[in-house]
Order: structure tokens, then C-alpha cells, then sequence
């Protein structure tokens, strides 16, 4: 039976993927930073899908948080699947206004977390699996006049999940990355600009926001048998841009 750790699992896209993968068949850890109820009502999801899970609170840029969020999977059975999810961003501005201490954060959870959480799960999965990095339209686009900072750190979820599917293959790890455009979740509060999906629905091909579970379903595809000869890939869902 599958057994996936989802981190920032209690909001947004990490939910929305808890709750397909649930639908799908997977035991899950419901990695979260602080909103014990948010996590709570997830979980209660997963076990009305028939599903087991736990809910771990801690950190992933924090080395011994992370080791404690792949123990708990451990507890549900041998570990099959990463969605390396937790992120966070800062408030919107002018590349020379941005704030030593948001940049470290940023790294520290958008780099550096998805490395430890990735090398956490290469450790534990036996016999195959698969990651999914989510990375960011912004990657490519660079986030101009918004957080060029969170766009580099995106870009090099990318290229991690390049050096990983190719080091991981041979063991038959898939690594692969889901890169979201501008959806309409929680996240953009936390850039001062809760009604960004609104403001940018006009330069989307597309014409409108993404939804969580428009990605979620991308994500959960990826985790799943139909992708087994996909790895070192970039799914773009990103309503065109």
C-alpha cells in the first residue's frame, strides 16, 4: 500500500494533494508548520476515505523536525512517495527593497527543506517510489518587480529534481516537479496581496486563477502507476503562462 509524506499538507495545494491521494489509495503523513485544526480536519478526510494517516508539526528547514516527519511514515509502512510542498514566499516588492531575513527564510525553506526532505525520502524508499518537487511557473518567468528571490529558489527545485532523477533512477526512484502558476489559495496573503489570482487573471491565457485541485491532480498522477516511465520531468499547470 502506498505510504506518502505530503509537507505543507494543512492549506492550499498540499491539501487538495492529501485528499486525491487519499481518493487514490495512499497513507499519508500530513507534514505542517503551525495550524493544528487545519491539519486535524485533512486528516479526518483521509480517514473518511478509508485511508490512515498522522499529522506531524514541525519545520522542514529544521534537520531534526524533518528526520521526526519520516519517522512517522515509517510507523504507517515502507515509504513510497514525497510531494515536497511546504513553501513560503514574502511580501511583494522591488528586488532592491527585500529583506535580508526574508531571503534566508525563503532559502531555508524552499531550498534547503526540499533538499533534506528529498534526501530523507532516497534514504528510507527500498524498492522504487516517486518525489514530486512543486516548483513555480516563476522559475522561468523570474517575478519581476515581485520576489525574484522566490522565483531562484524555484529554479533550483528544478534543477534538483534533474540531478535526482538521474541519481535515483537506478534505484527506481522517480523525481519529478509540478510547477504552478497563480492559484488561488492562502499562499498570496502572505505576499501582502491576498486578491493576486484576481489582479493577474487578465495576463493568463488562460483568463482565470488556477485551483488547488487542479494541481493536486497533476501531483497525484505523477505518484501514480500511469507516470511509471515518467521521471526528470516538469508539468507545467500553469493556465499558459
Amino acid at each position: 500500500m502506498p505510504v506518502t509524506v505530503v509537507t505543507g499538507a494543512s492549506r492550499g495545494i498540499g491539501a487538495a494533494t492529501v485528499r486525491r491521494l487519499a481518493a487514490a489509495g495512499h497513507d499519508i503523513v500530513i507534514g505542517y508548520r503551525r495550524d493544528t485544526a487545519a491539519a486535524e480536519a485533512v486528516l479526518a478526510d483521509v480517514r473518511a476515505a478509508g485511508r490512515r494517516g498522522t499529522t506531524v508539526a514541525g519545520d522542514t528547514a529544521d534537520p531534526t523536525d524533518v528526520v521526526r516527519l519520516f519517522d512517522a511514515a515509517a510507523d504507517l509502512g515502507q515509504l513510497t512517495g514525497l510531494v515536497n510542498n511546504a513553501g513560503v514566499g514574502s511580501l511583494i516588492g522591488p528586488f532592491v527593497d527585500l529583506d535580508v531575513a526574508d531571503l534566508r527564510r525563503v532559502v531555508d525553506v524552499n531550498l534547503i527543506g526540499y533538499v533534506l526532505c528529498a534526501q530523507q525520502a532516497a534514504r528510507r524508499m527500498e524498492t522504487g517510489g516517486a518525489i514530486v518537487n512543486i516548483s513555480s511557473a516563476a522559475a522561468t518567468l523570474g517575478s519581476p518587480h515581485e520576489y525574484i528571490h522566490y522565483a531562484a529558489t524555484k529554479a533550483a527545485t528544478d534543477t534538483l529534481t534533474v540531478g535526482l532523477a538521474k541519481e535515483l533512477a537506478p534505484r527506481g526512484i522517480r523525481v519529478n516537479t509540478v510547477s504552478p502558476g497563480i492559484i488561488d489559495t492562502e499562499f498570496h496573503a502572505g505576499s501582502g496581496m491576498p486578491d493576486r489570482p484576481v489582479r493577474a487573471a487578465g495576463r493568463i491565457p488562460l483568463g482565470r486563477a488556477g485551483t488547488a485541485d487542479e494541481v493536486a491532480g497533476a501531483i497525484t498522477w505523477l505518484l501514480g502507476p500511469d507516470a511509471s516511465y515518467t521521471t526528470g520531468a516538469t508539468l507545467r499547470v500553469a493556465g499558459g503562462l
